[in-house]
């Protein structure tokens, strides 16, 4: 089969398509022909030698699939041949076919595509854990959602407005900012105009954001701090400027702040079951009623991965970038 590894650290020119065998599933995995794969910054950061796969991960590139059960491994019930499916992996995605252990896969929903449904998985488990379970976000409560036009902000947005939250979000133009709105975001805020701090507040009548998910990092952390209502959460799930920077803690203290942080990855089967089973049981329902889809930016074929992660690389997308392997 074809697939994509990455041959040293760099940018996309270090993508080589390469020939492997087809993997055999084991106990509790299956085997799916993969149909699209989206493209995420972790796999990004992978490629530049900074994020090496979980121990047992094959290092083909990849952590999220559609596609079709061509096989079962010993114990596995769940899905059967001919099944259409998503599924999030630990590794293995950008290949014509991979493998996903049958708890962390989902059911297509109906009336998504295959590309459409290569993009949940890797940002509907990330939103859900950190936005829903970490951020308890409720209904009434205001999210700000930086890197509003990403695939992780699109899906917040989405996510967040059907269950009744009002949404802030940040992003890097005008054009982009518009996306957010016509999303569902209730402020979209250019961050190279204006200050988000400032713009929260005004959006809040001086109270804050309560739940704030931020990607970004560096000196972004103190103003979330500033930009955080009493009891607000901030949930920190990559750092695109830095991971340290200097920050006073006395507004976490006086605010009574939660900062927390996750990264998905590395999390066990069982772990990744569970954010599998909420999703099935609070979310695919409102897939299938058209209320949240996934964005799609642009879709390349497997043999144009370097010109995928190029145009990952720009920033110039809205939403996600998916690989397809017809």
């Amino acid at each position: 089969m074809r697939a994509v590894i990455a041959e040293g650290g760099g940018g996309p020119e270090v993508l080589t398509l390469v020939e492997r065998p087809v993997p055999a599933p084991g106990p509790g995995e299956i085997l799916v022909k993969v149909e699209a794969a989206g493209i995420n910054r972790p796999d990004v950061i992978q490629r530049e030698g900074n994020y090496p796969p979980p121990p047992g991960a094959p290092d083909v590139l990849g952590l999220e699939i559609a596609g079709t059960v061509v096989a079962r491994g010993a114990c596995a019930e769940r899905w059967r041949e001919g099944e259409a499916v998503m599924a999030l992996v630990p590794g293995g995605g950008y290949a014509q076919y991979c493998l996903a252990h049958e708890d962390n896969t989902l059911a297509v929903p109906t009336g998504l595509s295959m590309v459409e449904a290569g993009a949940i998985p890797e940002t509907y488990f990330t939103v859900w854990t950190n936005v829903f379970d970490r951020g308890r976000l409720a209904s009434g409560e205001t999210l700000l959602v930086h890197g509003g036009s990403s695939g992780i902000g699109t899906t917040a947005i989405q996510l967040a407005k059907a269950f009744g939250a009002t949404v802030i979000a940040t992003a890097g133009s005008a054009e982009k900012c518009a996306r957010c709105r016509a999303l569902g975001a209730d402020r979209a805020v250019n961050y190279r105009e204006e200050d988000f701090v400032a713009a929260v507040k005004e959006a809040t009548g001086g109270r804050g954001a309560d739940v704030i998910l931020d990607m970004v990092g560096g000196d972004y952390i103190p103003r979330n701090y500033d930009a955080a209502a009493v009891d607000g959460r901030i949930v920190q799930i990559a750092f695109l400027q830095s991971p340290k920077v200097e920050v006073d803690f006395r507004r976490l203290m006086m605010k009574r702040l939660t900062h927390t942080g996750s990264t998905l990855r590395p999390r066990s089967v069982a772990q990744k079951a569970e954010i599998a089973a909420a999703l099935t049981r609070e979310v695919m329902p409102l897939v299938e009623q058209g209320r949240c889809r996934p964005v799609i930016d642009s879709t390349y074929p497997l043999e144009e991965v370097r010109a995928a992660h190029a145009r990952m690389d720009s920033s110039a997308h809205v939403g996600k970038i998916v690989l397809t392997t017809r």
